[in-house]
């Protein structure tokens, strides 16, 4: 027996098993870690119980029999991040590159299984130069299996990544199906072709990170939701970001201790300036009205002219998305209506509710956006905020013109509470745009038509920019003013706790993908 347990330690330490379960001391924690550093580091102290550590690969071909790691270069197992369950798998670029083998590939299906079970969020944390060359079409198996179980664990259990290091190829499409991806700067990077092979086609030269790093993707593609530092950092984030997310979509998302006071929040009262056309940081709405430094920026440098994220209120999580009027003035683009659609489904799938803050004078006009199908872009977040059942609260801080007053959480479309400032203009289009319209045949006819612009102008205005004649016919519940916003989102999202939707029975709809 004692020569077993002997065989047993020996494997063990092998496996890298031997050092500790120690968090990373701070001076270390700006250098790249390893995978195994990466997890004892992610999770809380002494909480990691490993999966598989004896696990070996089954290949022959190649000489690769000579060449046997215990693990296969994925370390796979659970733990607890602030207390409660979570699963993670870390490749380890230092066996084979990380490349993924059929065995490694079956440890990271266990734990997915495992996750999906249980119903704990599952943490991938990737690392890897792709598909193991020497195992042939066993390792392109391997990729399927993992994405057929990204496909079944969606909207079920939260699904993250962190791209720590490279991620190539068909490898990329395990992150892409999955919730969240963060990456880390200068260290990471993901495309489905390299620039070797981008040269080669196309004729381009393009370095790897000009390609498919963690900037590229959180600026221009928004393939990633946020960038970190380091790893430590990026680790750091997905911590941060499970405290807002239930462990599972029958769930909701624990609540924290708040002791409510007046919440009366004056700042809000001079945000929104007297000139409609003058920009404002929508930011300052949100942390007026929030707990405060609870706001948490998902896709913070994507499509800037909306903002997505979460945050607490009264100490209950919420999903916030809004106009930004410091970034083409608010405007519903390509971007920005993919955007919040995506963050809308998120969260109607995971019972977060939603608040809404609307300053958007429509869609941002131009042959680009048509040429690129804002159309159906735009249908995306109606068609995602049209299903979703959680609840649904809008304010109007400002313009809510046309068709983009529909889409940005309408009462039409199911919104539970309709809120408005004082300040609000709820219109087809603006007042200068439709008096020329209207009153174009009197304003040609006038002597000084400049003067009967602005005259029809001023009385378009009067009956229109206001929030008075859609709060007549039932379309905002309540004028408020600014200050009051919190206290009246408090009561609000407490009273629709206990909010439930049959929605009609049907296999699945059929979104504008």
């Amino acid at each position: 027996m004692d020569s077993k347990i002997k065989i047993l330690e020996d494997k063990l330490a092998q496996a890298h098993l031997g050092g500790g379960e120690k968090r990373i001391e701070k001076q270390h924690q700006k250098k790249k870690l390893t995978a195994r550093e990466r997890i004892l580091y992610f999770l809380d102290e002494g909480s990691f119980e490993e999966m598989g550590a004896l696990v070996t690969h089954r290949t022959t071909d190649f000489g690769m029999d000579k060449e046997v790691y215990y693990g296969d270069g994925v370390i796979t197992g659970y733990g607890t991040v602030n207390g409660r369950l979570v699963y993670v798998y870390a490749q380890d670029f230092t066996v084979f590159g990380g490349a993924l083998s059929e065995t490694h590939a079956e440890k990271i299906c266990k734990v997915m299984d495992l996750a999906m079970k249980v119903g704990a969020p599952i943490v991938g944390l990737n690392d890897s130069g792709g598909a193991r060359i020497q195992e042939g079409v066993k390792s392109l198996g391997g990729y399927a299996d993992i994405f057929y179980r990204n496909v079944q664990a969606s909207g079920v259990i939260p699904q993250i990544s962190a791209v720590m290091g490279p991620c190539a190829g068909g490898a990329v499409y395990s992150p892409a199906m999955t919730d969240f991806i963060v990456m880390v700067e200068g260290t990471s990077y993901m495309f489905v072709t390299g620039p070797n092979v981008v040269k080669t086609v196309t004729n381009e030269e393009v370095t790897s990170d000009e390609l498919g790093g963690a900037s590229a993707h959180a600026i221009k593609s928004g393939v990633a939701h946020k960038t970190s530092s380091n790893d430590a950092a990026c680790l750091d984030d997905i911590r941060r970001l499970l405290d807002y997310l239930p462990q599972n979509n029958t769930e909701t998302p624990k609540q924290k201790d708040y002791e409510l006071g007046e919440e009366i929040r004056e700042e809000l009262s001079s945000i929104v300036p007297d000139n409609p056309n003058k920009p404002y940081d929508m930011h300052d709405v949100i942390d007026g009205i929030i707990d405060k430094d609870t706001f948490y920026e998902i896709h913070k440098d994507y499509a800037e002219n909306i903002i997505v994220g979460f945050a607490r209120l009264g100490g209950r999580s919420v999903g916030i998305i809004a106009n930004q009027p410091m970034f083409l003035a608010g405007v519903l683009g390509v971007k920005s209506s993919r955007k919040a659609a995506r963050f809308t489904r998120f969260c109607d799938a995971f019972n977060i509710p939603l608040l809404v803050l609307v300053d958007v004078p429509g869609f941002l006009p131009g042959t680009d956006q048509e040429w690129n199908g804002i159309i159906m872009h735009g249908a995306k977040l109606l068609y995602a905020l049209s299903e979703a059942t959680v609840p649904r609260v809008t304010v109007i801080t400002r313009k809510a013109y046309g068709g983009a007053y529909d889409v940005m959480n309408s009462k039409h479309i199911g919104a539970d509470f309709n809120f408005a400032w004082p300040s609000a203009e709820i219109a087809v289009m603006g007042a200068k745009g439709a008096s020329e319209i209207i009153f174009r045949r009197e304003i040609a006819a006038a002597d000084d038509p400049e003067a009967k612009l602005k005259e029809k102008e001023a009385e378009y205005a009067d009956k229109f920019a206001n929030p008075y004649r859609a709060a007549r016919r039932g379309f905002i519940d309540e004028v408020i003013l600014p200050k009051n916003t919190r206290r009246k989102l408090l009561k609000a999202f407490a009273m629709l706790e206990k909010k439930q939707v049959n929605a009609p029975k049907k296999k699945h709809g059929n979104i504008p993908l």
